[in-house]
C-alpha cells in the first residue's frame, strides 16, 4: 500500500517545488509591472493572457472527460483565487517592496493549516506542526528584522496582501476539496470564472487612468506572470493539492519568502542580511522536517 501511494507523493512534492520557483521570482516581477501599468490593469492582463494559454489544454480535456463541474464551488474559487487575490495584491504589491510582499504571502500556511485542521479534518501531527513554526519563525527573520517604512501607503499595501494571504487560504480549501474532479479543468473554469469577474475592475481604472502605454518589457512580465505564474502554476499547485494535505503545501509556501528575497536582491537590489539568510535556513529546515512521511499518504 505504501508503494502505490509513494510515486502521488513524489509527483506532489515536483509539482509544488516547481511552484515555488515560479511563484518565488513572481513578486519581483509583479513589482516591475506594477510601476509601468496600474494594478487592476495589470491584473485583468495577467488573467486574461493566463486564460488563453489555458484554453486549449481545456478544450482537449473537456473532449475526454464531459463530468459536470460544481459551478458554485468553481465561482468562489475563481472569486477568491483570481478576482479579489490579484485586486488585493497588484494593488499592495504597487505600495510596498517585493521582500515585504513575500514575506507577507509566507505566512499562508498558517492560514491554510488551521483551517484545514478545523474544517477538513486534516491531521496536524508533531512532526508538520514543529516544521510549520521553524518555517513561520524563518518567514519573521526573512521579512521583519531591519524592515524599514516605506512612505505612506506601506500600511495599505501590508493589510491588502494580508488580505490576498487570506483570500489564498479560501482557494487552497476549496480546491482540496475538488480532488474527485479533472484538475486542469478546475484549473481552467475556475480562472476563466475569476478573469470574466474582473474585466469591469480593469475597465473602470481605464476609464479613470486610461490605457497605459506599454513597453516590450512590462509585456514579458505580463506574459511571465500570466503563462507561467497563473496558468502554469495553478495547474500544478492543484495537482500538488491532489497528493499532499493541504498543511503540508501550505507549508512549502514559506520558501517563497526565502526565493522572493533573494530574487529582489539580485534584480531590484532590495537588501538581504545575515540574519535573513539565518531565516531562510530555518525556512528549509521546517520545510523538510515537515515533508518527510510519517506513513502512508491517504487516497484520493
Amino acid at each position: 500500500m505504501n508503494n502505490s501511494h509513494a510515486p502521488m507523493h513524489t509527483r506532489g512534492l515536483i509539482s509544488i517545488l516547481v511552484v515555488l520557483l515560479i511563484w518565488g521570482s513572481s513578486f519581483s516581477v509583479t513589482k516591475y509591472v506594477v510601476t509601468e501599468i496600474p494594478p487592476l490593469t495589470a491584473a485583468t492582463l495577467r488573467n486574461v493572457i493566463a486564460c488563453i494559454a489555458l484554453l486549449p489544454f481545456y478544450l482537449v480535456s473537456r473532449r475526454r472527460t464531459k463530468a459536470p463541474l460544481p459551478l458554485g464551488k468553481l465561482t468562489l474559487m475563481g472569486l477568491s483565487g483570481t478576482t479579489l487575490y490579484y485586486l488585493c495584491f497588484n494593488t499592495g504589491m504597487h505600495y510596498i517592496p517585493a521582500s515585504t510582499g513575500a514575506l507577507i504571502e509566507g505566512l499562508v500556511p498558517v492560514a491554510i493549516a488551521v483551517p484545514a485542521a478545523l474544517i477538513l479534518k486534516e491531521h496536524l501531527g508533531k512532526r508538520l506542526v514543529a516544521g510549520i513554526v521553524l518555517s513561520v519563525a524563518g518567514v519573521i527573520l526573512v521579512g521583519f528584522v531591519g524592515n524599514r517604512g516605506h512612505g505612506a501607503g506601506s500600511t495599505l499595501g501590508s493589510a491588502l496582501i494580508v488580505a490576498a494571504v487570506c483570500l489564498w487560504s479560501v482557494y487552497t480549501l476549496l480546491s482540496r476539496t475538488m480532488k474527485d474532479h479533472d484538475t486542469l479543468q478546475v484549473t481552467a473554469v475556475s480562472m476563466m470564472i475569476g478573469t470574466a469577474l474582473s474585466i469591469p475592475i480593469g475597465w473602470i481604472e481605464v476609464q479613470q487612468t486610461g490605457f497605459p502605454e506599454i513597453s516590450w518589457k512590462a509585456w514579458l512580465g505580463l506574459g511571465y506572470c500570466g503563462i507561467l505564474s497563473s496558468a502554469v502554476a495553478y495547474f500544478l499547485y492543484n495537482k500538488a493539492l491532489e497528493n499532499l494535505p493541504a498543511a503540508q503545501v501550505g507549508n512549502f509556501l514559506n520558501l517563497n519568502p526565502v526565493i522572493g528575497a533573494i530574487v529582489a536582491f539580485i534584480f531590484l537590489r532590495e537588501t538581504f542580511t545575515s540574519l535573513q539568510w539565518a531565516g531562510g535556513v530555518l525556512v528549509i529546515a521546517g520545510i523538510w522536517l515537515s515533508s518527510r512521511k510519517s506513513g502512508p499518504v491517504p487516497e484520493k
